[in-house]
């Protein structure tokens, strides 16, 4: 932790090259994870020769070394230097929904820039919980829901449904990444780039229960190493009676933004 913060000292640009050089390292190591990225882009972007596979890959654990140094700018940068790199499009949409009361599920997705938007967000916008994911590394939960805890007034772990849908009728935010999906149970087969692939339905009824209006929320790195943050408009007749085309619905905005920055994307994850 003590060398990630002298790293962060760096200007950003030099810090960032610091971090895609880690990634560039790990790619070369990932055995069982490179090979696990490589097989979610055969699958999800096929048009694609294999070196042009291969270079995005590259770039994918060069995304995930510069995450390295994201998440300590989330934690230890000042808010006038992620002020300063940063742009937001869109968040209206959340203030608006805010001012009426309403509970908001800010819906995001499992990029590279995940930690480092957390701490933007907070910054600009009405307080929000966050929910994590325990990890089987107690040191990688720890380290997770405390950076989450820097940004947020609350942490949730993901399977505390209860106090999610509290946190909703109460008025609140509640920042969700529901891309990641690890059992069957309250789950549908939804194509995901065209294949196949198990997605959580529990975005559907989170909003049922907590009365809540959906905001899409993604993070990008831009090529100048700054940050934009797009919010896109409340998901329309949202929820509806079929919880799985809610959830279609929230694959395709994800599917487009993915596009835009497909290096960004948390390939490493076994999606299929």
């Amino acid at each position: 932790m003590g060398l990630l913060r002298l790293l962060c000292l760096l200007p950003h640009r030099a810090a960032l090259a610091v971090g895609r050089g880690i990634g560039g390292l790990a790619h070369r190591l990932g055995g069982s994870r490179r090979a696990v990225v490589r097989r979610n882009l055969e699958l999800c972007f096929p048009n694609l020769t294999p070196d042009e596979r291969n270079a995005l890959a590259l770039e994918h654990f060069q995304a995930l070394g510069m995450m390295l140094i994201e998440m300590g700018l989330g934690r230890w940068a000042s808010d006038k230097h992620l002020a300063s790199i940063t742009t937001l499009d869109g968040l209206d949409y959340l203030l608006d929904a805010s001012k009426k009361g309403q509970g908001v599920i800010l819906l995001g997705a499992h990029f590279t820039t995940l930690e480092i938007s957390g701490r933007v967000l907070a910054s600009n916008s009405p307080p929000f919980d966050a929910v994590y994911r325990k990890n089987r590394s107690a040191f990688v939960t720890e380290l997770q829901r405390s950076g989450r805890e820097r940004s947020a007034s609350d942490t949730i772990e993901k399977r505390e449904i209860k106090k999610m849908v509290r946190s909703l009728r109460a008025g609140r935010t509640v920042w969700y990444a529901p891309d990641q999906s690890y059992s069957q149970k309250g789950a549908e087969v939804i194509p995901f780039f065209g294949v196949p692939a198990m997605h959580t339905t529990a975005t559907s009824s989170l909003a049922r229960l907590g009365n809540a209006v959906v905001i899409p929320f993604f993070p990008r790195r831009l090529k100048n190493g700054h940050y934009e943050i797009v919010f896109l408009p409340p998901l329309e007749d949202f929820p509806s009676a079929d919880a799985a085309a809610d959830t279609a619905s929230y694959v395709e905005v994800l599917e487009a933004h993915i596009r835009t920055c497909p290096e960004q994307y948390f390939w490493i994850h076994r999606k299929f």
